[in-house]
This record gives structure tokens, sequence and C-alpha cells, in this order.
């Protein structure tokens, strides 16, 4: 699913909440400038799926600005909603199906020393599917050590460096190159690295999923 559509689901559902929104809460909520807020906010208006109004706050006082969702627009985020979903099933599913063919071998050949690198969604992921091959993780690394993941420690990757391990998952959704290069770089034997997607081949682009 396309970034922008997601930015207007995201800003199509917090006006559907129909709580007071100013335009530096949806930018803080959105994690964007505020300027480009307004910009999205002024497009999806223009497309009817919004209304904006505006309101004195009170006798004297600077109007402010009440953003209404319309038909059109419940229409529109229902349809981002499915869309959303849609595209967030088949990535599961991928990530299910190439995880699972990297960590198939492990339990047969007596590996136990696995662990995670990354927090979030892709980890999660990651863990169900090690626990449906009977594994479990047994440390949690990331770019920052910090807080509790999974019950574990979150610790700085570099402690991995030396480590006794049996498999890495590196827990990304996005392409996992960059993290396979910092890794090796830090020592780790790059057959010991396993990743959600698979990896384009060594000097070209085939295989891109």
């Amino acid at each position: 699913m396309e970034r922008y559509r997601e930015r207007d689901l995201e800003i199509l559902t917090a006006i559907g909440e129909g709580r007071p929104l100013t335009q530096r809460a949806l930018a803080q909520r959105l994690g964007v400038a505020l300027g480009l807020t307004n910009l999205y906010v002024k497009r999806l208006a223009k497309k009817g799926f919004i209304k904006i109004t505006e309101f004195p706050r009170k006798p004297h006082a600077r109007k402010r600005l009440r953003y209404i969702l319309t038909p059109k627009g419940l229409l529109e985020k229902s349809r981002l909603t499915y869309d959303y979903m849609s595209h967030s099933l088949g990535i599961y599913r991928r990530t299910r199906e190439t995880l699972r063919e990297a960590l198939s071998h492990l339990p047969g050949d007596g590996a136990k020393r696995v662990v995670l690198y990354g927090v979030g969604e892709a980890a999660e992921l990651a863990y169900v599917t090690l626990k449906e091959l009977g594994l479990e993780p047994i440390a949690v690394f990331d770019r920052e050590e910090g807080g509790v993941f999974l019950g574990l420690p979150v610790r700085p990757i570099a402690d991995a460096a030396g480590a006794d391990l049996d498999a890495v998952v590196i827990a990304t959704f996005d392409r996992p190159e960059p993290d396979i290069a910092e890794l090796t770089r830090l020592g780790l034997a790059r057959e010991k690295l396993l990743t959600l997607r698979r990896p384009l081949p060594v000097g070209g682009e085939a295989g891109r999923r």
C-alpha cells in the first residue's frame, strides 16, 4: 500500500473519531511537519472527503477549524481500511512463508541459540513463527539497548558479535541488505543471518519481493 494512501487513512481515521482535533495535534499524530499536514488536509477537503468549517472559540477570539468526515470520506476510509488490511495480510503471509523456509532446518540441526535483531511487529511475527517450530529466542538485540521486549531485555547489537549463536533473525519488513551489511561488519557470520524477506542476489535486482 502506497505511503500516501496510508497517510490518507490515518487522517480520515483521526477525523472520524469525532474528537476535537487541531492541525498541530494531527501533525504530531502523523509524525510530519505542520505545513505538510496542512497540505494533506487541504487535498482531502478538495476531494470532498472532509469538510472544514470555522467556528469562534469565544467572542472576539481567533477562529478555529473543525474537521468533519463527509459521507464520501466515510466510504473512502472504509475502502482504504480494506486495502490496508489486504496489504498487511499479504505481507504477513509472505513473511511467514519466507521465515519458515529459513528456520525450518534449525530444529533438525539441533540449533537452540536463536536471537532476534529488532523489535516491533516484525519481531512479534518472527517470535510466533519460532514458537511454531519449537524454538524460543534466547535474546533480543537492537541498535540501541533499553526496555524489554517479549520478556527479554533489549541489548545493543554489538553484544552479539562475540556470542555463541546458531542464528540471528533480522526482524524487519524493510529490505534486509543494510542490516546484513551492518551485522557482517560486526563479525557475525553471514550464514547465520536469517531474514523475513529474501535478500536480493549480489550484483542483481532479480528476486525482489
